[in-house]
């Protein structure tokens, strides 16, 4: 193993003999598990960002903007939703990709089903700490793997992972996955995030490497 340093954090690569197979298995949509230019990791020792201070006793979610019923959530409130369980990859925009990670939470589906989007709702803003924000099409936001979890690898989500709540797009560059949570907000139009106002793809799609504007 090889122990690498990139925006994110610290990471331990997979020995090149280990990537192959994954590099050559294909996802049951027929793209590749591994996208280009992605290596596999065994573990995340750090994701970096600004830690937000909420703890499960004081953690609430506004979920606000073009819908028909605004709501706040509870951290309580959010574990008597019905809850999943994920096994995803995810791809960082810096070049790993975490195989077979397990994620627990509620779909954002489930959600939206409560708050009814407005028609003219198209987007959703993740609002997070310390004024961090991401967007994604709602059509995005609609997929069965997209959650907001609240634990991972069967155990609560650190702070370092996001806890209380992170969000968890797998189908996109992990920068859309918002850590520590504040908000979920719908929009009539997009609002580029913080990584998306510095440059970073809008789409972030890691089977197109849709990382940085050409």
């Amino acid at each position: 193993s090889i122990v690498s340093i990139g925006l994110t954090g610290a990471f331990i690569k997979l020995s090149d003999a280990k990537q192959q197979p994954f590099a050559a298995s294909l996802r049951p949509d027929g793209r590749p598990r591994l996208p280009p230019g992605q290596h596999a990791v065994e573990k995340i020792l750090d994701m970096g960002g600004t830690a937000g201070t909420a703890t499960a006793a004081d953690w609430n979610m506004r979920i606000h903007g073009e819908v028909e019923k605004a709501m706040v959530l509870s951290y309580e409130e959010l574990l008597n939703l019905d809850q999943v369980h994920i096994v995803c990859d995810v791809h960082c925009v810096t070049g790993w990709t975490l195989l077979d990670s397990r994620w627990t939470g509620v779909r954002l589906g489930t959600i939206m089903d409560r708050v009814k989007p407005a028609k003219s709702g198209g987007f959703i803003i993740f609002e997070a700490a310390e004024g961090y924000t991401s967007n994604v099409p709602i059509s995005d936001a609609r997929k069965e793997n997209v959650i907001l979890a609240h634990s991972f690898s069967g155990e609560r989500l650190q702070r370092a992972h996001g806890a209380p709540v992170r969000v968890v797009i797998p189908d996109r560059y992990f920068y859309k996955s918002a850590k520590w949570l504040e908000a979920v907000k719908f929009a009539s139009r997009d609002e580029p995030g913080y990584w998306e106002s510095r440059g970073y793809s809008n789409s972030a799609d890691p089977w197109k490497e849709e990382r940085y504007p050409n």
